[in-house]
């Protein structure tokens, strides 16, 4: 298992494998609650939640940003009876050191980080089980190559994030199997949300039978891409 090579800007980490950004320098939370929480409308869905469980499937786990931000909307807003299961991949996960100092900035989760942090310590390749709040936020975070996790997964998406660093950063993972994969794994009415606006990634998402939408992106990224298997 590799971990992620970061440098610090400004107290944010950068990466020195993709060449590229976590989350906006501007305000990372606030973008992931754009691009991802209000374009997969997971507020309202989670509201109006009538089975017991939810499913969100992400490519690309980075500083678990994303899964905090889903775990509190869905404590906040799901029916107490009601779980999370959030489904993460990530090729080259952050050390627990850098883990850690990714989330300082985010004290609103810092429950939530120490909840994980002992589990986070033994992350091995493949499949790594992690609870947290209770037990009402359950977190399957697979480390490895997309192409070698996706195809283990069997629980079909109410959402997804996809996220992961640009295509023209990491071409790899916005390869065939992963749109193959995200067909598998897509239902009636599963959404997905992605920062990117790219072509290559719209047109995919149509050829696997989404419904796809051009909308505006958060911050200095003019647009991204959301919608909805039929």
């Amino acid at each position: 298992m590799q971990f992620s090579k970061l440098k610090w800007i400004n107290q944010q980490p950068y990466s020195l494998d993709f060449d590229d950004i976590y989350y906006s320098l501007d305000n990372g939370l606030a973008e992931t609650d754009h691009v991802f929480i209000q374009h997969n409308q997971l507020t309202e869905r989670f509201k109006q939640l009538e089975s017991t469980s939810f499913t969100i499937i992400e490519t690309g786990f980075g500083t678990g940003l994303n899964f905090f931000c889903a775990a509190q909307h869905f404590l906040a807003h799901a029916p107490e009876n009601a779980s999370l299961q959030f489904i993460s991949t990530e090729r080259f996960p952050l050390t627990l050191e850098d883990f850690i100092k990714a989330n300082r900035h985010w004290r609103v989760f810092d429950q939530m980080v120490k909840q994980l942090t002992s589990s986070y310590t033994q992350l091995s390749k493949g499949l790594n089980e992690l609870n947290c709040c209770g037990g009402r936020i359950k977190l399957d975070l697979w480390i490895g190559d997309v192409s070698d996790t996706l195809p283990q997964i069997l629980t079909p998406a109410d959402a997804w994030f996809l996220d992961g660093f640009a295509p023209s950063k990491n071409d790899d993972m916005w390869s065939e199997t992963l749109f193959q994969e995200i067909a598998r794994l897509s239902q009636t009415n599963t959404t997905f949300a992605t920062f990117t606006s790219a072509g290559q990634v719209r047109r995919n998402l149509q050829a696997i039978g989404y419904d796809v939408k051009k909308v505006t992106g958060f911050g200095r990224k003019r647009e991204m891409l959301c919608g909805v298997f039929p």
